[in-house]
């Protein structure tokens, strides 16, 4: 008997179940860098499914503008490369696993290219440019700021080409399957064609990415709403550092608008930060100033909001050539042109928004989960790899090294197919419930706005109890309620992992990397400098 860790969150019979199903070697959950990658890997030795939830498309990689972090040019090092990461992530990154990826990082890029990634170059070898927190000029880029899209095209049609591979777009991954034994024998889902499905798998990835669309401000994809890190967590998975989320100090501020990236690299090349006065301000918060880390820049562009009751700041490109600026960031230009934002003359208005999620499910250096046959790669995974704070252009680097591992781990194992699991029927109880049942749309909205303003750039003890209670209050009605389409159990996931992150958050009782507390405003190294674990067992 396949067991759940908890009730169940979709209407379906057995037997329909029954006569729907798929087997595959490895099954992968996500399509973004990290997905593909391992599945490139693994499909030269087994059969690989793909799952999706929307179109391949889709992904917080598609949409990445700045650039993948390697070491390219001869005057730059390694070891300058790990001691910028190791400083940003505020001394609590494992420094094996950034060690691993920084080394096996130029190898793997240059294979990108070979691949088919059109990356910028400068005399027949890769451009780079400099971000915030590096201290060489290591951050490679493709089509000016389009480096995530011409990555995924690159990946995507390689996969589309092998024969090992297949490839199911908009499928809802509901929960992980697992026996007796605890170990991940694959996913029920939902298949927008098709309705409920089981895949068996005898390995299973998940590359689903992040949860930024738990904040009003964000920006990723709509399909970012951290379903992967919930169900790992009702499987009984090790989760680690979810207090620790990056926002991105400089995201397109027009109301009404949805919030567009204006890229870290436009003031790597040069753009000033101004408040609603007009007046530079950065240089009052950190030496580096515009090159400052991710979260310094946010919580000084907070700061400075609050400070003068003002909605934005503004980013200073007049003094760039128009010329260049449209050539080195085509997409950002005819964004701010659809806008009528006329960079030789008009201010860019931007805000902070939810960017990344450095914790998630915690892996090893094999990227290997506390559950046999379960392993994580990309947002998704805390292989610890960022710290307390990811240093920019590290996230694309860190998908394709452990996307890598992920595969050839998958590869090595000894050969056990789907087809030699144990298939026994799926067992479940469904709680009868008086309860009122609330608009999960409606929840979804307030909860985002409840986390931007409880969970977000800054905290302290009082909100971050309040979201907790507030939220469960939101599961006492959602929870226990029979969905049988994926906004139901997306909605279950974002209250699932909010729920966590706050928790997480609560415990944190310092100030480290993008982790900000209020009254706690100090580093404490004695009590803190250490992970945060959590898992359904240990609760």
């Amino acid at each position: 008997m396949v067991e759940k860790s908890e009730f169940r969150r979709y209407l379906v019979n057995v037997d329909s179940i029954s006569a729907q199903q798929l087997f595959t070697d490895c099954l992968i959950v996500g399509a973004g860098i990290a997905g593909l990658r391992a599945a490139i890997e693994a499909a030269e030795h087994r059969s690989i499914i793909i799952v999706c939830k929307s179109k391949i498309e889709d992904s917080n990689t598609f949409k990445a503008q700045g650039g993948i972090a390697s070491v390219l040019d001869k005057a730059d090092t390694f070891e300058s490369h790990i001691e910028d990461t190791l400083k940003t992530g505020c001394r609590i990154c494992n420094e094996e696993v950034v060690d691993l990826v920084v080394r096996q990082g130029p190898e793997l890029v240059r294979q990108l290219l070979k691949w088919g990634t059109e990356f910028d170059l400068k005399e027949n070898n890769i451009a780079t440019t400099l971000e915030g927190g590096h201290s060489f000029p290591r951050v490679a880029h493709a089509h000016g700021d389009e480096t995530g899209r011409a990555i995924a095209e690159a990946l995507i049609e390689r996969a589309r080409q092998h024969p090992n591979i297949r490839i199911i777009e908009n499928f809802f991954t509901i929960d992980l399957l697992t026996d007796e034994n605890n170990k991940c024998v694959g996913i029920i889902g939902y298949e927008h064609k098709r309705g409920p499905q089981i895949i068996w798998a005898a390995s299973t990835i998940l590359a689903t990415g992040g949860a930024g669309r738990l904040y009003r401000e964000t920006t990723n994809p709509e399909t970012a709403t951290g379903d992967g890190i919930a169900m790992a967590y009702r499987a009984g998975v090790i989760l680690r550092d979810l207090e620790f989320v990056q926002f991105h100090p400089t995201t397109l501020y027009i109301a009404g608008a949805t919030r567009a990236l204006i890229s870290e690299t436009v003031r790597g090349e040069g753009a000033i930060l101004l408040d609603n006065k007009r007046q530079p301000f950065m240089k009052d918060y950190h030496k580096n100033a515009e090159l400052a880390p991710r979260d310094i820049v946010s919580r000084a562009i907070l700061s400075q909001m609050l400070k003068n009751e003002s909605t934005n700041v503004y980013l200073d490109v007049r003094h760039i050539d128009k010329a260049y600026f449209a050539k080195r960031f085509p997409w950002i230009n005819e964004l701010l042109e659809s806008f009528d934002i006329d960079i030789t003359k008009d201010l860019i208005p931007v805000r902070p928004s939810a960017h990344y999620m450095i914790g998630g499910v915690k892996t090893d250096l094999s990227a290997k989960t506390s559950i046999e046959n379960l392993y994580a790669c990309g947002e998704i995974a805390s292989t610890g790899l960022h710290g307390a704070n990811r240093l920019g252009s590290n996230s694309l680097l860190e998908g394709l090294v452990f996307g890598k591992i992920a595969g050839q781990e998958v590869s090595k194992k000894k050969k056990a197919t789907a087809a030699h699991l144990k298939h026994p029927s799926i067992k479940y109880k469904i709680p009868h419930s008086d309860r009122t049942r609330l608009d999960a749309d409606d929840v979804r909205n307030s909860l985002r706005a409840l986390m931007w303003r409880n969970v977000g750039i800054t905290r302290s003890a009082q909100p971050l109890t309040e979201v907790q209670e507030i939220i469960k209050f939101w599961q006492r009605y959602v929870m226990d309620k029979i969905f049988d389409s994926p906004e139901g159990w997306e909605c279950q996931d974002m209250l699932t992992i909010s729920l966590l992150m706050a928790q997480s958050a609560e415990k944190r009782r310092e100030s480290r990397g993008v982790h900000y507390r209020r009254d706690y405003p100090e580093t404490d190294d004695t009590n803190f400098k250490k992970h945060i674990e959590i898992s359904k067992k240990s609760e």
